[in-house]
């Protein structure tokens, strides 16, 4: 059964070309993308090894292969950490502790200083620990917060009004089912829980996604929101892991143009201009 490792390197094997590599293209290709013998000699390992990679019978890669490989396939940081990150779960490398449910207090003072911008803290599956004010605006009227317990990522999949709340919902939805993949380590039983869970309450919504191709880039990008005082918002997204803090991140959102500056000063009740535009 190929694993998650195996499927990256065959994939990004795929999507290269020879000459992407210094290669010629030869003839009488019957495959996309690079041959496993190519790759094979760039990265300085047997074509048998390689093949036992790609599906998933040898799950014990070293560093200094999986480095090779990934200079071979000319690899950006991100697609690096994908590797990295699929080659940890290979090695059967995962946590039984329970997601942090505390904040430290240097944290929450952080928290604070950060009002008025909409702000929240996370932890590994998605569960809301703490919140700036405006945030608690911004998401109350479409009730993340009735539940004693939020946890974002099963308020966008399951709560119809997440639909209101984010106008490109779908891409809210990668977002959030990329993050639960990306922030922890596979094997997880909390994340299995939590994905057993969603795939009866969302079905395809969430199933689909969680079986997809991983994607790195969830971190930052420009979102829109739909509030019914602030209306239409446009937010530039941050995300900050928190070392030391097990999977904890925190999100940022800034106003992204003048019109969303003026409408989350309205709704935290601050003088105008008070959160400029970026």
């Amino acid at each position: 059964m190929t694993s998650e490792l195996g499927a990256l390197l065959r994939a990004h094997r795929e999507a290269l070309v020879p000459e992407d590599v210094g290669l010629p293209r030869g003839t009488r290709r019957r495959t996309p993308g690079l041959r496993r013998s190519e790759l094979a000699t760039l990265a300085g390992v047997s074509v048998e090894y390689l093949t036992r990679l790609e599906q998933g019978r040898d799950r014990h890669p070293s560093p200094e292969i999986l480095g090779a490989l990934a200079d071979a396939l000319r690899l950006a940081s991100a697609d690096r950490f994908l590797l990295l990150r699929a080659s940890k779960g290979t090695n059967g490398a995962c946590t039984t502790d329970p997601p942090a449910d505390s904040v430290r207090p240097p944290v929450r003072a952080l928290l604070d200083r950060l009002e008025p911008s909409p702000a929240v803290l996370l932890n590994r599956v998605g569960d809301v620990l703490a919140a700036t004010s405006t945030y608690r605006r911004l998401l109350e009227p479409f009730g993340l917060f009735d539940d004693g317990h939020p946890n974002l990522l099963r308020f966008v999949l399951t709560e119809p009004r997440a639909r209101e709340a984010f106008p490109d919902w779908a891409n809210e939805a990668d977002r959030q089912v990329a993050a639960l993949r990306m922030e922890s380590l596979p094997g997880d039983p909390h994340v299995a829980e939590l994905a057993e869970a969603l795939a009866v309450l969302a079905g395809a919504e969430f199933t689909d996604r969680y079986a997809a191709p991983l994607v790195p880039r969830y971190r930052a990008g420009t979102e829109r929101m739909r509030h019914p005082e602030a209306g239409e918002l446009r937010l530039d997204s941050e995300t900050l892991a928190l070392p030391d803090a097990d999977g904890q991140r925190l999100i940022v959102l800034l106003p992204a143009d003048e019109a969303t500056s003026c409408a989350l000063d309205g709704l935290a009740g601050r003088r105008p201009r008070a959160l400029r535009a970026v």
